[in-house]
């Protein structure tokens, strides 16, 4: 894999994508590149007409989605990364640039136009290397490039023109249409690279990030200094789409397009030191989070899952609420990257971004919905307490809810079908986000049977069986979980999920060759945990294996935030370090054997036993994965 080289030396790095594009997080991670996802704020309001041709300003539109990025999340994200990644697709034909529709006609208009013709399609792509300094001085080495792939469309039948533009997948693609899935159906041939068309030259950038690592220090880059000394200039779009500058400098000449717009307004002074905006950003990060659990209650992600998009009217008057109150929580998700809002002849709509389809419409396979309501209805009442937390060093359920943790669990949790079904929404939600990337982390193919202990819904159990058809999975968890699961059941049954119910406390588990503990190692005491490892200690057999998801935390422990954020909950738990999981399982005889960093929500690690007969063997699915992956 042309990316292996320089894996280690990205190691330890902060490498971010400037993207929200799913297409691109999954090329990239196919690659084996680990990084984090930080989608950029740059409006693409760059003046076509000031490019002499399309590559141009795909790269332009990429830097710029990178460099606002890197000048971003050392203020809103409170870490500097390392490298950032920002990409830009477009489709030209006829000397025109089609970026997304903006409703169906315009989709009508893009694939008409497509329709029995060659196009290009272009992926500008620029890599931002950030180098801290003394003082307010940060450099910035940019290195881009772009791709080119010609396509060409059969003809197209008006008839297959309005099917294709129904499905609604034309609506959040360049051009229209998207090749690797239904629109693959319109294309009659591809020269160049594929992967250009789905949204990223995976080659390309590949070859770049070799000559990056591997060239002298006079590599092959442009450096943009930023400190707030220097002249800057801004290009903006009046509303009669005349260009006016914006400028504050030692002269008003008009820099290159390269320096145009910059970093927009807000960064265009480039993040003076005497204001606090990471202390800014604090604060005002309880609203976003009550804007995404508000809009999620209300279902305006529900409301919004349509190509075309709502008026303000139209929303309140399907979520019931005013006027005035819609339009401020629409506008807030805006700004959060939540919503878009368009025009569309004389008016103005609503409609989700591509990751709210994704991840907020509540039947979306991979929604997340559930576990936002749990949020918002049984973690953000705990952090209202967190300073009796702190004090205390004790959970906060009894102020909260009324009751011990205990009774919660029990009277809260259980006690209601309603209340049952909507704490098994939340964990059920992210066994489906994380599902898929936990159940290919490994070569498990030496294992036929597994037993997902807590297993909840079974999400994750299907997400296994889907990816190893040789394996069947048995759920293991409390009565009350497996009686109510019938709620959650998949369209399709696969006989190869069962289940069982019992306390893994206190009941013997399931035989099995393959056990899995996900989100369960970091909620218990190590006290609890002896218990059950004891339990699987015991009854482990010569080539079991035990794969464990948690989020892991750097050795450092700095990161991932989220993990230390969860910690403060004040569960009996805590959240641990690979290396600190690879103690606590070594106690109990286990030996880590693989690490799986997915970018996901969650972790992996695969440990097995020692043969006790044969001391100098590590019993696993391959002699080829024997020896441990090397701790990222």
């Amino acid at each position: 894999m042309l990316l292996n080289p320089v894996i280690s030396k990205l190691s330890g790095k902060l490498v971010v994508l400037a993207s929200a594009s799913p297409r691109r997080l999954e090329i990239l991670s196919n690659a084996g590149l680990r990084f984090e996802v930080v989608p950029s704020w740059f409006k693409e309001t760059l003046d076509k007409s000031l490019f002499k041709h399309p590559c141009e300003y795909a790269v332009e539109t990429a830097k710029q989605k990178a460099l606002e990025v890197a000048q971003r999340m050392p203020f809103k994200h409170l870490k500097t990364p390392d490298i950032v990644i920002g990409a830009d697709t477009v489709v030209t034909v006829d000397g025109l640039i089609l970026e997304k529709p903006t409703d169906k006609q315009d989709a009508y208009r893009m694939l008409s136009r497509l329709s029995g013709k060659e196009h290009s399609v272009f992926t500008g792509v620029a890599i931002v290397i950030c180098r801290e300094k003394n003082g307010s001085v940060t450099d910035y080495k940019v290195v881009d490039f772009y791709e080119e792939t010609k396509v060409k469309f059969a003809e197209l039948s008006e008839e297959m023109l309005w099917e294709y533009i129904n499905s609604g997948e034309p609506m959040d693609k360049a051009g229209g249409y998207g090749i690797q899935a239904l629109g693959g159906m319109l294309v009659e041939y591809v020269r160049g690279d594929f992967l250009n068309v789905v949204g990223f030259p995976l080659n390309h950038f590949c070859k770049q990030l070799g000559l990056i690592f591997n060239s002298p220090p006079a590599s092959p880059a442009h450096k943009i200094k930023r400190d707030c000394d220097e002249a800057w200039t801004l290009v903006n779009k009046t509303t009669n789409g005349d260009v006016e500058l914006l400028e504050n400098g030692k002269d008003g000449s008009l820099t290159s397009v390269q320096e145009q717009n910059v970093m927009g307004l807000e960064f265009a002074k480039c993040n003076r030191q005497d204001v606090p905006h990471s202390i800014i950003s604090l604060l005002d990060g309880f609203k976003a989070s009550k804007t995404l659990f508000t809009a999620s209650k209300l279902k305006v992600f529900d409301v919004l899952n349509s190509p075309g998009g709502l008026t303000l009217e139209e929303v309140a008057g399907q979520i019931n609420a005013s006027l005035l109150g819609t339009e401020r929580l629409l506008e807030a998700a805006v700004s959060l990257g939540l919503l878009e809002r368009v025009r569309q002849e004389e008016i103005s709509v609503y409609r989700n971004t591509e990751q709210a389809c994704r991840f907020l419409v509540s039947d979306s396979p991979v929604s997340l919905h559930g576990y936002i309501l749990h949020c918002s209805d049984m973690v953000w009442p705990l952090f209202s307490h967190l300073e009796s937390a702190v004090r205390e060093g004790t959970s906060q359920h009894e102020r909260a809810f009324g009751k011990k943790k205990e009774d919660v669990f029990q009277d809260v949790y259980y006690s209601k079908d309603e209340v049952k079904i909507r704490f098994m929404d939340a964990m059920h939600s992210i066994a489906r986000v994380t599902g898929k990337d936990l159940a290919t982390a490994f070569d498990l193919s030496c294992y036929k049977t597994a037993c997902d202990i807590g297993g909840c819904t079974g999400a994750m159990a299907y997400e296994f069986t889907k990816a190893h058809p040789e394996l069947s999975v048995t759920v293991f968890d409390l009565p009350q979980v497996i009686e109510m699961r019938r709620h959650f059941q998949p369209k399709e049954n696969d006989e190869r999920v069962s289940f069982v119910a019992g306390d893994f406390f206190k009941d013997d588990l399931p035989k099995a060759d393959l056990y899995i503990l996900a989100r369960v190692l970091h909620d218990w005491s190590d006290e609890k945990l002896h218990v059950l490892l004891s339990k699987l200690s015991k009854m482990w057999k010569p080539g079991c294996g035990l794969l464990v998801s948690e989020i892991l935390l750097d050795e450092e422990r700095r990161r991932p935030s989220r993990a230390l954020l969860q910690a403060l909950s004040m569960t009996e738990g805590k959240q641990r370090s690979t290396a600190e999981y690879s103690d606590l399982l070594d106690k109990h005889g286990f030996t880590l054997k693989h690490v799986k960093h997915t970018n996901n929500l969650l972790d992996a690690m695969l440990f097995v036993k020692e043969d006790p007969n044969d001391k100098r063997t590590l019993l696993g699915c391959s002699s080829a994965s024997i020896e441990t992956t090397e701790l990222e």
